[in-house]
């Protein structure tokens, strides 16, 4: 049994305010899926942009060499494109160029078919007193849930 592989970007919900999601296919070549396998793969400071065709790719995504391939190996942070429906990928173009806001990837993951699928984002950004906010939020959270779990005890 092969196991679960879902490589985060848990910087993305605190950067961002999310919007709306989705799941894309991604291209690879055969050494990168074999390297994503095993889970040598960084998605923290990567983006999403358009091309001028209107193609949706992954820049700064960062996945390993694969150690047992020989020179026809892949480069690690090479831009790699990604499958939605037409009607979706006009939509993003749409929001993206009209409001400022930016793309970004929040999970990448192997299906039960065995694709590599990426959960992206619509997103923006948030101001320092967002931050702020979400840290004072998560920290209220702990207490109570160290209150709840002394009283229980």
């Amino acid at each position: 049994m092969q196991k679960k592989i879902n490589i985060k970007n848990k910087k993305a919900r605190f950067e961002y305010e999310l919007l709306e999601t989705h799941i894309a296919g991604i291209v690879l070549a055969g050494t990168e899926i074999k390297s994503l396998r095993l889970g040598k793969a960084s998605i923290t400071e990567s983006f999403c942009e358009f091309n001028e065709a209107g193609e949706l790719f992954v820049i700064n995504m960062q996945i390993d060499e694969y150690s047992h391939a020989t020179h026809f190996n892949h480069q690690p942070k090479a831009s790699r494109k990604l499958l939605l429906n037409k009607n979706e990928l006009k939509k993003l173009h749409k929001e993206v160029k009209a409001t400022g806001l930016t793309i970004i990837p929040l999970s990448l993951f192997i299906n039960d078919r065995g694709l590599a699928k990426m959960k992206i984002a619509l997103a923006r950004g948030k101001k320092l007193y967002d931050k702020r906010e979400s840290i004072k939020d998560r920290e209220s959270k702990v207490r109570l849930d160290r209150i709840k779990k002394s009283f229980n005890n």
